[in-house]
């Protein structure tokens, strides 16, 4: 018998034992085997999540319905009602701005269902683990959230009015994979989650008094009396080191795989999988390779980052596969009108010996930057067990290919080949697995910037970042921010009241101004002229905030916006251009003693360089763009770091202008302070950024992020 994959403290948190394990197969047997769990709940229900919605019906195909039409809050509290010894206690995520159209805002529960977001985390991490304990004594984690557009059939029908959203609006079909513990296994992930309440809440939250059976009684266990390996994924933050035991745990799964590796999975862009991947395929003699992925993400930012970053990844893998022994699929749907199906479960299946299910998605930001919790279990040369792991599989493919898990069974046996049975029998026309291409244009793919930036694997220690953008003199909250707040704000009242009682405004009347916008608005070369403008600017190194603010002077503030963004990113790829061709030496007896620095910091944190020193201006902007070039920092990432660091000065300098506008035209003490207030929140805004940014404190992963960097750099080479 091999030898166990399975290690504590190495791959797993902990070994722990459970009588009864169950694989729920997509949010309908899911969210009906935690309903019932629920209803049998005494004392202890724990909901960790990265997403909720008390809105959701558990149950919507229930027969009664009054089961049926139930929502989650009002289940819920019935039950605290109905037993006085019930406590629930919900820890979500604390999504940004980003997420708020998409969420349910906070709800409202009985005073015994106790609700909290989690915003514990490092800068740009998510809180991405879904585990549900009931009386410390049955457990669920995988990748479903106890939310809107999970709840789907094996069957997944593109119209299914029990999958719409609360407006009504059809949901397209979802495919995800959860499992249930019971035993020691899920007292232990009950620990898990009080631990985190603490860490979010302060609260020490107390175990059941009373041992309990919430076990559901319709759901029949597939496996029993097995050891379950807890795996984690936690960053370095405040008091808690890092934990990389998810990540650790596929290197050696895939390490250890003798004929096949089946996963399901949302995304693939994980390094560390990928090179253990590579390393596997190369090998004459090494498993078959099977991958069920979404054919695209959901929504135009992710399939414009993480597709990317999937199709270089695979690009990769492709050349490893010298012996014909990977595959690439996306579920494929006749009816759906995007034709491949929302792929979101975090599978893994390594030969008919090991499971794991859980939150962990293949890319580097489950293996080290977002808490992620993954459950696995393996045969131990049990003959049942590895039935069982067999049949699920085959479950899960025959779902895919729509056809008899016997049929599937029968052609695998017969060709000796998982991949053999997979391609002898896809070609439904309504429904199978469909080879996945996964490449994207050039165009895009330059566009985009290195993995390390955008999929990190371990969180970005700004405070490191601060220290190479700025100098030590300009860090801060500096008492000349206040000073130099003060002394504008003066010349503004000064120029003001110059205006309204001097000579000054017979000069440049307000109706000769207006005249001047309305030429300029009126007439087709308008964009034109703004774009000449910015680039004679750019030439010429003047103030790129004055252009912005004389932008918004002659047009509205959101044409104004569009002009200065588009004017501000195309002067400064010129400058850019003129700093590539003229080379390092020239630009550096051009920009003086600033070079080296600005050098320095653009070539080591690309991006990340680029989006800061815009946010926090330690040159010019002309300069800044020259140097750029002259380093030769990617294209990709000096653009997108410009429109990400440029953005917000943009937005506030834009309606600055605006208001300053409106005080020549109509000058009063409203308008004046209107404009005052602007400006000192545009000046304080920057100096607590600056403070900010210098007093985040993540040290540890620091080294990581740039251990991250350079092997991405090595891998692109």
């Amino acid at each position: 018998m091999p030898s166990r994959i399975l290690q504590e403290g190495n791959n797993c948190w902990k070994l722990a034992p459970a009588s009864r394990v169950k694989l729920l197969i997509d949010g309908a047997a899911y969210f009906s085997a935690v309903a019932e769990a629920f209803e049998r709940a005494q004392e202890s229900i724990l909901i960790l999540g990265w997403d909720f919605d008390s809105r959701v019906r558990l149950t919507p195909e229930a027969k009664n319905p009054k089961d049926a039409g139930r929502d989650l809050r009002s289940f819920l509290n019935s039950l605290v009602e109905r037993r006085p010894n019930l406590r629930i206690h919900i820890l979500i995520w604390n999504a940004p701005a980003l997420y708020t159209l998409d969420r349910e805002p906070v709800p409202e529960f009985d005073r015994r269902v106790h609700f909290y977001l989690d915003a514990n985390h490092p800068l740009g991490a998510s809180h991405h683990s879904k585990i549900v304990v009931v009386d410390d004594a049955v457990a669920f984690v995988g990748g479903l959230d106890l939310a809107k557009g999970r709840w789907d059939t094996p069957k997944h029908p593109c119209n299914e009015p029990r999958r719409a959203d609360f407006g009504g609006t059809m949901l397209p079909p979802h495919h995800d994979v959860q499992i249930a513990v019971d035993g020691k296994a899920a007292a232990a992930l009950a620990d898990l989650v009080r631990d985190r309440w603490r860490r979010a809440t302060g609260e020490r939250l107390r175990a059941p008094a009373a041992a309990a059976n919430p076990w559901p009684a319709s759901v029949t266990p597939d496996i029993t009396d097995v050891d379950i390996a807890i795996a984690r994924t936690e960053p370095a933050y405040g008091e808690n080191r890092q934990v990389r035991e998810v990540e650790a745990l596929l290197k050696d799964a895939i390490g250890a795989a003798r004929r096949s590796i089946y996963f399901e999975n949302q995304y693939l862009s994980s390094a560390a999988v990928g090179d253990a991947l590579v390393k596997r395929l190369r090998e004459p003699d090494g498993p078959e390779v099977v991958l069920v992925i979404s054919k695209n993400s959901e929504g135009w930012l992710e399939a414009a980052i993480m597709d990317v970053l999937r199709a270089r990844l695979l690009k990769r893998l492709r050349a490893a596969d010298r012996h014909n022994r990977l595959r690439v699929y996306c579920p494929f749907i006749a009816d759906l009108s995007r034709r491949c199906m929302s792929v979101h479960s975090k599978l893994m299946v390594v030969d008919d010996r090991l499971v794991r299910v859980g939150s962990a998605n293949l890319a580097n930001r489950s293996m080290g930057l977002d808490t992620e919790c993954d459950l696995a279990f393996e045969s131990e040369g049990r003959k049942e067990i590895e039935e069982r792991i067999a049949k699920f599989r085959g479950d899960l493919i025959a779902e895919h290919l729509d056809v008899p898990v016997e049929k599937l069974a029968a052609a695998a046996a017969e060709t000796g080949s998982l991949i053999a049975a997979i391609d002898r029998l896809h070609g439904n026309k309504n429904r199978t697995l469909e080879p996945l291409d996964g490449s994207v244009s050039e165009l895009l793919d330059k566009m985009i910037p290195d993995s390390a930036v955008i999929d990190p694997e371990a969180p970005i220690a700004p405070d490191q970042v601060v220290k190479d953008l700025v100098p030590p003199e300009e860090r801060g909250f500096t008492s000349g921010a206040p000073l130099r707040a003060a002394i504008i704000m003066l010349v503004l009242f000064g120029l003001a009241a110059a205006w309204r009682w001097t000579s000054l405004r017979e000069w440049f009347d307000v109706q000769t101004i207006a005249s001047w916008e309305a030429s300029l608005q009126e007439s087709d070369t308008a964009p034109l002229f703004v774009l000449g403008a910015y680039l004679l600017g750019g030439l010429a190194v003047f103030p790129v905030t004055i252009l912005i603010a004389a932008t918004a002077f002659a047009f509205g503030p959101w044409t104004a916006l569009v002009y200065s963004l588009v004017g501000c990113l195309v002067s400064a790829m010129l400058i850019y251009a003129i700093g590539h061709r003229l080379g390092h030496d020239t630009v550096a007896r051009f920009t003086g003693r600033r070079w080296h620095r600005l050098h320095q910091l653009i070539s080591r944190h690309g991006v990340l360089a680029v989006a800061a020193i815009r946010l926090i201006p330690v040159a010019p902007y002309s300069v800044v763009n020259l140097a750029a070039g002259a380093a030769r920092v990617k294209f990709s990432d000096f653009v997108f770091g410009t429109l990400i660091g440029i953005s917000p000065g943009v937005l506030g300098m834009t309606f600055l202008g605006s208001q300053l506008e409106q005080m020549v035209r109509e000058p009063s003490l409203l308008t004046f302070t209107v404009v005052g207030g602007i400006l000192l929140l545009l000046l304080f805004g920057a100096a607590w950024f600056r403070h900010w940014l210098g007093a985040q404190r993540a040290p540890a992963p620091t080294e990581n992020y740039r251990a991250h960097a350079e092997r991405s750099l090595n891998r692109s080479s």
